[in-house]
């Protein structure tokens, strides 16, 4: 009788607790690594070049610590007409936001990285994959949306909003090819990735 194959590690590059939600989904064993990697855009860097860059650095590093692992690195990066949005900080800083997106159409890059660290050479590791998401805010009052951030303080997410919480009241259309892109994981395109890794999600 042939015994099954050692699934490899998975190890998911991220601190955010909505990307190990959503992965956690798939039912398959993963731990967590939290990358330490600047995260600024580069000048004249477009906003989907940026979140791909981005992905791919963290799931790099990560790699680069784990020998024989397949690491997933993510990356979001919110645009109006072009021009990043990125992580309010404080409640005046995403009033402005939410001021500035309401009744506009944002553009959401989700950047995914599946690098497979049991592959030589590194170049044949590395699959890349840019989702987007189309968001159209509601055009609400600032009353409202100050009312929104004190309940939500969502003051560490590009576009001031959680689509999986309250933001998703202050949301009137989504449009993606991916449901979970938003959040921050898309898995349509993971499990694409992790099946041509060779991932089993039925092992017998």
């Amino acid at each position: 009788m042939h015994s099954l194959p050692t699934p490899p590690r998975l190890i998911l590059a991220s601190s955010s607790k909505y990307r190990k939600e959503l992965l956690s989904r798939l039912r398959i064993p993963f731990t967590v690594a939290i990358p330490d990697i600047d995260e600024m855009p580069r000048m004249n860097e477009t906003p989907e070049a940026t979140a791909l860059r981005l992905a791919r650095e963290k799931a790099a590093e990560i790699a680069s610590q784990n020998d024989e692992a397949i690491v997933i690195g993510c990356d979001q990066v919110a645009t109006l007409d072009g021009e990043q949005i990125g992580k309010p900080g404080s409640h005046e800083n995403a009033l402005k936001q939410l001021q500035k997106m309401r009744g506009r159409r944002v553009v959401f890059h989700t950047a995914l990285c599946l690098w497979d660290g049991r592959r030589n050479p590194p170049g044949d590791a590395v699959q890349l994959e840019n989702v987007q998401t189309f968001v159209t805010f509601r055009n609400l009052q600032d009353a409202e949306l100050d009312a929104y951030l004190r309940i939500e303080q969502p003051y560490d997410c590009a576009g001031s909003a959680k689509n999986e919480g309250l933001g998703i009241t202050i949301i009137e259309q989504i449009e993606s090819s991916d449901p979970t892109a938003l959040t921050g994981l898309p898995l349509i395109a993971l499990t694409t990735m992790l099946r041509r890794a060779g991932v089993s999600f039925f092992a017998a």
